[in-house]
């Protein structure tokens, strides 16, 4: 039940996706290209590839854990390391999980 309710908390009254759903789900999209277009040996490629695997389909489940999406922010970071090239694209995915703020204690 949490989960149905989580997936149609992505949706507003008018049908309207929630936009911080959307900024995630282009966040991801862009850095998952930039990796693909990336073609220098990066060991840990797969775990990112992955990790954003992941927070994609987190996203297209409706509105994702907060918890989850910062452990796999940091996954993903600690895989590719300081490739200036990707920075970008991480930054971004960083700020898309931000919107969906702090995570409530448990």
């Amino acid at each position: 039940m949490v989960k149905d309710v989580a997936a149609r908390a992505a949706v507003d009254d008018d049908g309207a996706l929630d936009p911080r759903v959307t900024a995630l789900r282009a966040a991801v999209a862009r850095c998952r290209r930039e990796l693909a277009g990336y073609r220098a040996n990066l060991p840990d490629r797969h775990i990112a590839e992955d990790e954003l695997a992941a927070l994609a389909a987190a996203a297209d489940a409706g509105v994702p854990d907060v918890p989850r999406l910062r452990r796999g922010l940091l996954v993903i970071a600690g895989a590719l390391g300081s490739v200036s090239a990707l920075s970008g694209a991480l930054t971004e995915v960083r700020r898309a999980i931000e919107l969906f703020g702090t995570p409530r204690p448990e």
